[in-house]
């Protein structure tokens, strides 16, 4: 290879096409072949019989025309045919020839992504697709986030699917555990969560999709970015992706589950042979000022979004997932690296489409960018941002320590004196005049503007588990106090004002045996153990009664930053290792006039004052949570036990 500095092009000057034509498309025996490629000096269009193998069985030239798109009409009977195009990009390679490609705009593929595969759209939905309605979502703050891995759900011996690392896994009902416990989407109905986060499914590459055994990814490297993973497919070389995905998607539907895709346009799993560049050179991807690939991805590349074609591929692709897959959400890989306006855009859009999609995403990068930071989608900008949250990682760190440093500890596993840092998710990221926030780790003021612009977390697919980073940080206690501060974490994240998201299996201690980046991992590592439900039965049913309780009170989902300041207060106490606050007169409470949460992270029990003498009913206690109380009491003062959450209140009159 050569020729790949990109320091004297003016990618300014390239023009900019409104069309949504570009692509290939079949109606009836009429095919549409149309990208956009200025600078091209010839591109054919070349038909296969099969997807990996054999030779053209027809090759034609597209013709250029204006704005930099090329196109051809061809008519015939093409459908199940695949496709690829060869570009001369006039002597950027060694050769004027680029490697074939299904070009950036395709929508469905063969096996491994190499070639497309012209297909009737209308084929591929599954019956009662048509009666299939997103989920509405009226307010962010009332999102339960759940993130999975769609291999990880039901590879394992004992999920009790069928279809084992398959989107149809998803479909499968009535599954059981080897103990008898409930598992798949039966078990995601039970546990109530409101929406599932996929990690990515867009055609990703790594290994061979027809021997997904062989090979594990998480699917941060895309390379088709409209078109399902074929390795989650029963046959990966037809439209079977693009059905299955669509009863995934039905299935979680008819639970009353939004769907999430974790999207990843911020770079490209491929560089100098990555579609993008083998379609127009350098247009789609940041350069240092040397004319070299930036890397603010840490792999490799990434994404120019700022640039006009990139800013209208990235829109147009999140609006073709939510209308031809009904998806009800968006989380965005190192939205750090996006820009504002490019961010908004995809809101305003989206709204246009259909008002109430979640968006979220990664408030930094992983690494510098050229493009100056006030311009980007990071977490100190959150605020300008419109209907978008960011994950506050500020508040990760404070309860469990550092995902990068490995035995650091955070407040539920022994750092007790970093109460601020808890106040400070416990308020969503917003400002709030009783926080001393010099004293908070991380941030140093008050990023959100808004409650639901802040996710709050402890644990992800990146880094150790939760269960995982307790152990190692906490060599020198037995498993129940691990299963006390597993408890405490959670209580932390679903009684916090924001938007709740965990990983999946933390309600159960999943574990990856403290296994730091999975990403390519073995099954073995990365597969949910169902059997865990069983063994840590106490944990999970203390997280089911955490999102009972977060559905029941909704002075756990205050609405705004104003209301946040007016009726959410922190009592002037002060005790190491206990954080407190207190919820009075909110409005839209209808029972409860007052709501206090103590959380203990000693391991000794601690005594405390209440507001005032009267008669309060205890809402949650020790490994019991009840949303019609556990018991009364009369007085002004409640022992919080060790390294768990209390919550009290008095019934309005």
């Amino acid at each position: 290879m050569k020729n790949w500095n990109f320091k004297n092009i003016d990618f300014s000057l390239f023009p900019f096409y409104e069309g949504h034509d570009l692509g290939v498309f079949l109606n009836g025996e009429n095919l549409s072949v149309k990208i956009w490629a200025p600078g091209a000096k010839e591109i054919k269009f070349l038909v296969y019989r099969q997807s990996m193998i054999g030779e053209p069985i027809r090759i034609d030239s597209l013709t250029p025309g204006e704005k930099g798109c090329w196109s051809l009409q061809l008519k015939g009977k093409f459908a199940g045919y695949y496709y690829s195009f060869r570009v001369n990009n006039n002597g950027w390679m060694n050769e004027g020839w680029m490697n074939e490609n299904p070009g950036i705009y395709a929508r469905a593929t063969g096996a491994n992504g190499h070639r497309g595969l012209i297909f009737h759209p209308e084929e591929t939905s599954p019956a009662g697709w048509d009666k299939d309605n997103p989920i509405s979502n009226e307010n962010p703050l009332d999102a339960i986030l759940y993130e999975l891995h769609i291999r990880d759900f039901s590879m394992s011996e004992n999920s009790g699917m069928v279809n084992k690392g398959k989107y149809l896994a998803f479909t499968e009902e009535g599954t059981l555990g080897p103990e008898g416990q409930t598992t798949g989407i039966d078990h995601l109905k039970e546990l109530g969560i409101t929406h599932v986060h996929l990690l990515p499914v867009a055609d990703y590459h790594s290994g061979d999709q027809r021997a997904q055994k062989e090979s594990y990814n998480w699917g941060y490297n895309p390379v088709n970015y409209n078109v399902p993973e074929g390795s989650y497919a029963t046959n990966p070389d037809d439209t079977s992706r693009i059905t299955e995905l669509k009863q995934l998607v039905m299935s979680l539907h008819k639970a009353n589950i939004g769907v999430v895709l974790d999207v990843v346009y911020n770079h490209s799993g491929y560089t100098i042979r990555s579609w993008f560049n083998q379609t127009v050179p350098g247009y789609f991807y940041r350069q240092n000022s040397d004319g070299t690939f930036s890397n603010g991805s840490g792999c490799g590349n990434e994404i120019a979004s700022e640039r006009p074609m990139v800013k209208k591929f990235i829109i147009d692709s999140v609006c073709y997932w939510a209308k031809e897959y009904h998806i009800d959400g968006f989380r965005f890989d190192l939205m750090g690296l996006l820009d504002i306006e490019t961010m908004n855009d995809i809101r305003a859009a989206l709204d246009k489409l259909r008002p109430g999609i979640l968006l979220y995403g990664e408030g930094w990068t992983a690494g510098e960018s050229p493009v100056n930071e006030r311009f980007r989608a990071v977490k100190k900008n959150v605020g300008q941002l419109n209907g978008i949250a960011c994950f506050n990682d500020d508040f990760r760190n404070a309860v469990k320590g550092s995902d990068f440093i490995r035995r650091e500890r955070g407040f539920v596993n022994g750092r007790i004196y970093n109460e601020e840092s808890i106040k400070f998710g416990i308020t969503a990221a917003c400002y709030h005049p009783q926080i001393v926030y010099q004293y908070v780790t991380g941030s140093s003021f008050a990023w959100a503007r808004e409650p639901y612009q802040a996710i709050n977390y402890v644990s992800c697919h990146d880094n150790y588990t939760l269960f995982d980073k307790l152990k190692i940080s906490r060599t020198d206690v037995g498993i129940e106090d691990i299963k006390k501060m597993q408890r405490l974490a959670g209580a932390l994240v679903f009684t916090s004002q924001g938007i709740p998201f965990i990983q999946g299996g933390t309600e159960f201690c999943r574990t990856k045996n403290e296994n730091e980046n999975s990403y390519r991992s073995p099954d073995v590592i990365n597969q949910i153990d169902w059997s865990l439900k069983k063994e840590y039965r106490s944990v999970y049913e203390y997280f089911r009664a955490l999102i009972r309780l977060r559905k029941n009170l909704p002075g756990l989902r205050i609405r705004s930053s104003d209301e946040i300041r007016k009726y959410l207060t922190f009592p002037s106490f002060y005790h190491t290792g206990l954080v407190s606050y207190i919820i009075k007169d909110y409005p839209a409470e209808k029972k409860w006039k007052t709501i206090q949460l103590i959380y203990n992270a000693n391991v000794e029990p601690v005594k405390i004052e209440l507001t005032h003498e009267t008669t309060w009913i205890v809402l949650a206690e020790g490994e019991d949570i009840s949303c019609r109380g556990i018991r009364r009491f009369e007085g002004n003062e409640i022992t919080v036990q060790s390294i768990s959450m209390t919550i009290v209140c008095t019934e309005k009159e």
